[in-house]
């Protein structure tokens, strides 16, 4: 094992990553608690399919098209204030969203925040490995870092399900706004700032390619799967690829890259940068099923529906705190490789569920949650931990970005397959009266309160099985990705330790 030669962080970096935890922990709580609101935004604004994925997703779809942006821009300018400029505007945002009348309004808060969070997260991140150059210490921060995620995550259905129970679904954008401003408060005297003394000025051709090649490419990802192979996202498909191309070709020609592809040189890394995205997308896919299963199938409040997801939540809290521990006694790239295994049963077992099975689509969910915990901790670890301490900020953003397009890839194509799959089972299924139950179940079970007693019961049993049918679909795909996931990680770590 190699000794590291790196001085030892002191009280105070330790006393700065409880300041990071901040904008961590309540980023993963705004995913978490979106989820559960779906059904009370339904409701009140009225958004149709499309609509509501992109109430989810674009801000995903943001941070993926700014985070390589922000990221550099952060090794520029200082990269406490760019956390700091970005909690501001994070926080406004947030009130935005909350007050939204329309859900164009609530698409457009929500693509504020993803501009916004594409500020936090690289800061976030490449502040950790400057204030940790010891390995070791890195490793244990990241970690604690992963583990605040992953908490946000837990909590997020109990607190989202509390506020949501007592008042209404904007309460839930509002938990951002006392969490950034207890950051912009403590972050100028507990975090130190870093740059990158040699990085030349921000190249904004470079930035408008960037842009030019994430958002269209997203785009059509997105509206692909929907609506098949039509005009507009095809034409935003090739314009995104085009864009990359020359984003490349420029980036190869300057002395001053907004993106050093030399990164990609290193196998680890780019292995790291695929398991993270691959892992994130089945994810945020099934996610987005499970929340609505305990609602409108299950039948569960929405505080109840929280706390039922607050246990394999715990389990993906322990292994997520685990991880840094277990890999300094395994490679960390068996250990990588073992969790997305573990995960990949966890799918394959979903796969089992009813509509009248809750507990087991709950067991199973624990498994798979339990076996995702080590990749956020090892493969972040292993992505900013390549790259040398002044490209930090480049190398978080990587990450970050294919996190976040991960998670935005599996919410857009793992939503629209198992929304494909719930309409081809309610078309064949479901009564003739029940108009509009086609396009979602929660409009199903809207439909169904205007009819009577045996036709809404028929109804409304077509629409669960149809639904439980699409979960289960989106749990195969998931077990076949994370079974590759498993094998890239065992591969590409292979001699890293």
């Amino acid at each position: 094992m190699t000794v590291s030669t790196e001085a030892a962080a002191g009280p105070k970096a330790w006393i700065g990553l409880a300041v990071l935890a901040l904008p961590t922990l309540l980023l993963s709580l705004d995913v978490t608690v979106l989820h559960l609101a779906v059904p009370h935004i339904g409701a009140d604004l009225n958004p149709g399919a499309t609509q509501t994925l992109w109430i989810i997703d674009v801000y995903s779809f943001m941070i993926a098209g700014f985070l390589v942006t922000m990221g550099t821009l952060g090794d520029r300018i200082g990269r406490r204030k760019l956390l700091l400029a970005g909690a501001a505007a994070f926080g406004a945002a947030s009130v935005l969203a909350a007050y939204s009348t329309t859900a164009e309004m609530l698409i457009a808060a929500r693509t504020l925040l993803g501009v916004a969070g594409a500020t936090i997260m690289p800061s976030t991140l490449s502040l950790i490995s400057n204030m940790f150059r010891d390995p070791r210490q890195r490793g244990l921060a990241i970690g604690v870092w992963a583990t605040m995620f992953s908490v946000g995550i837990a909590l997020g259905p109990v607190v989202g399900g509390l506020l949501l129970e007592h008042f209404w679904w904007g309460s839930v954008f509002l938990l951002g706004v006392p969490v950034m401003v207890m950051l912009l408060a403590a972050g100028p005297f507990l975090l130190p700032e870093f740059r990158d003394p040699g990085a030349g000025r921000l190249d904004p051709v470079s930035v408008l390619l960037s842009l030019a090649t994430l958002l269209p490419i997203t785009f059509a990802i997105k509206e692909l799967p929907v609506y098949g192979m039509r005009p507009l996202p095809l034409l935003a498909l090739a314009a995104g690829l085009a864009a990359g191309t020359a984003f490349v070709h420029r980036q190869r020609r300057l002395a001053e890259p907004l993106l050093d592809l030399r990164l990609f040189g290193n196998r680890a890394f780019r292995g790291a940068l695929l398991v993270m995205m691959v892992s994130l997308a089945v994810l945020g896919g099934i996610y987005l099923f499970v929340t609505q299963y305990l609602q409108l199938v299950a039948e569960l409040p929405p505080m109840t529906a929280g706390l039922w997801l607050l246990i394999p939540a715990i389990g993906l809290i322990a292994t997520s705190m685990a991880a840094p521990l277990l890999a300094r006694r395994i490679r960390p790239g068996y250990v990588l490789a073992g969790s997305l295994g573990v995960s990949a049963l966890g799918y394959l077992w979903l796969t089992q569920a009813t509509a009248d099975a809750p507990v087991l689509m709950l067991a199973a969910f624990f498994v798979l949650y339990a076996g995702s915990g080590p990749v956020s901790a090892l493969a972040t670890d292993m992505v900013v931990g390549a790259a040398p301490p002044e490209k930090a900020g480049a190398a978080a953003a990587l990450g970050e970005t294919s996190g976040e397009l991960g998670l935005a890839v599996g919410i857009a194509v793992l939503g629209s397959v198992g929304t494909a799959a719930y309409r081809t089972a309610v078309d064949a299924s479901a009564p003739a009266p029940a108009e509009g139950a086609r396009e979602s179940l929660a409009a199903a079970v809207a439909a169904a309160d205007g009819l009577a007693a045996p036709v809404a019961g028929q109804v409304l049993t077509a629409a669960k099985e149809a639904f439980t049918g699409g979960l289960t679909t989106v749990a195969v795909i998931g077990a076949v990705l994370l079974a590759a996931a498993a094998v890239l990680a065992a591969v590409s770590q292979r001699g890293t330790s």
